[in-house]
């Protein structure tokens, strides 16, 4: 990492992401001019929040494999992995060839087509829980149509959720208050990992609560695996209650060919799908008893335009019925198990409190001494090591998620993890003094 040598006379964090943000600004000129456009038209520059932060966003010309290129030049080792959707890198000539054949045949067919049956047959030979499937166009949809399956399916109105969790734009449950954009159901948080509390709860409120809906690892909060006791103690109380458990795998999907549900031995009433399944294109799914989803052949709506749109559906019988099989699945969760334990070595090594979490390809690092099997409310410092990470990674022309998670993709080869360990070396080396605040803070 090419951090001035300055950077090591930082006395706080403060100082220090003062000058990572000036060094930030200085090699970007386009990208900020971008910005100051896009403000006049799009409320707060972007439309789309996760990718806003200041001082400004990087702008992204081109991807190529596992390498994305920004409108000032600068080149990046892609980490980010689109958030998890980007599993296939940028340019996958299987699935690039699957949606230039759609295209070719024509868009907006009004009517159904051969390749939703297929990929419908794909995931439910792959998801041992799901004998029915339907799609949509996003996880958000898909967590929506999947809570209103439950409601109408036990006649109960409310739901449980995780202080943490994040199930789409409006399914959002920061840890203290509520989101002004969230879906006006009832709704009951418990804390994430609590077996005996979030039990006690579906007790509590069994007349009134139609399903459960949980991630079997925090995505956004964190990439914090569910204790398996903990996601086996919701599954025994649902069926107690009449309740349905619903596991969101949007995310957790990609741990095996049959999701984290195959690792955990877990059957859940519903499961809901999204990210990667379409090849990288906008994909939603929900699927899983019979008996619940048959109510989509009935009496239960459930219209949109896209959801069988030809290139999604294109996209996704290439992506899982030949590119992410069961050996490409296990390898990936391997080498990002591999990568999370070498991670966490360093930091050992170099004594600071700095833990990375996460499943398989998937992982974020958290700043204190943990552990980190929930979230919690990061102080100042916390904060600033958090944007400071992701500016020296940035300088190491290391691409992350703003909250410093990242989503391998399968173009990512052992010599791109011997780079962002060797960055996360440098960065233990140069900021070592100030990680020791986050251990002096909590």
């Amino acid at each position: 990492m090419s951090a001035p040598a300055t950077a090591q006379r930082n006395s706080d964090v403060a100082s220090a992401v003062a000058e990572a943000r000036a060094r930030y600004v200085a090699a970007r000129p386009a990208s900020a001019a971008l910005h100051r456009e896009a403000v006049a038209v799009l409320p707060g520059g972007n439309t789309r929040s996760v990718l806003a932060y200041g001082p400004f966003p990087t702008a992204m010309a081109r991807g190529e494999g596992c390498r994305l290129w920004d409108i000032d030049g600068r080149e990046y080792l892609d980490l980010c992995g689109e958030y998890t959707a980007g599993l296939f890198g940028h340019s996958d000539r299987r699935i690039q060839a699957a949606l230039q054949a759609a295209l070719a045949r024509g868009l907006n067919l009004a009517a159904v087509g051969e390749a939703e049956v297929r990929l419908a047959q794909i995931l439910c030979r792959r998801f041992a829980s799901i004998e029915r499937v339907r799609f949509a166009n996003s996880g958000t949809e898909a967590n929506l149509m999947a809570v209103t399956a439950a409601r109408a399916f036990t006649g109960r109105p409310a739901i449980m959720a995780f202080r943490g969790g994040y199930h789409g734009g409006v399914l959002t449950f920061p840890l203290s208050g509520t989101s002004p954009a969230v879906a006006p159901y009832p709704v009951v948080l418990a804390d994430y990992n609590d077996a005996g509390g979030a039990v006690a709860l579906i007790r509590a409120h069994v007349k009134d609560l139609a399903a459960v809906l949980v991630e079997p690892m925090l995505g956004s909060g964190g990439c914090i695996p569910a204790h398996a006791d903990f996601l086996r103690a919701l599954r025994e109380a649902t069926q107690e209650a009449g309740a349905l458990l619903i596991l969101d795998e949007v995310m957790t999907s990609r741990m095996s060919a049959g999701g984290q549900q195959a690792r955990l031995g877990l059957a859940p009433d519903l499961t809901t799908l999204g990210k990667y399944v379409a090849g990288g294109m906008s994909f939603g799914a929900f699927g899983g008893r019979a008996d619940v989803m048959d109510a989509f052949g009935g009496p239960i709506p459930h219209a949109g335009t896209f959801n069988n749109n030809v290139l999604s559906m294109a996209g996704g019988v290439v992506a899982m019925g030949e590119v992410f099989d069961d050996a490409a699945a296990d390898a990936l969760f391997a080498r990002g198990e591999a990568l999370r334990e070498r991670l966490n070595a360093l930091c050992r090594k170099a004594g600071v409190p700095m833990v990375f979490t996460g499943l398989g390809s998937l992982l974020c690092p958290h700043f204190g001494d943990g552990p980190f099997d929930r979230p919690v409310a990061p102080t100042p410092v916390v904060d600033g090591l958090r944007e400071l990470f992701f500016f020296d990674m940035l300088e190491a022309g290391i691409y992350l998620a703003r909250r410093g998670m990242a989503a391998l993709s399968l173009p990512v080869s052992g010599a791109e993890l011997d780079r962002y360990a060797n960055a996360v070396a440098d960065f233990l080396t140069l900021r070592g003094p100030l990680l020791q605040d986050a251990r002096i803070a909590a």
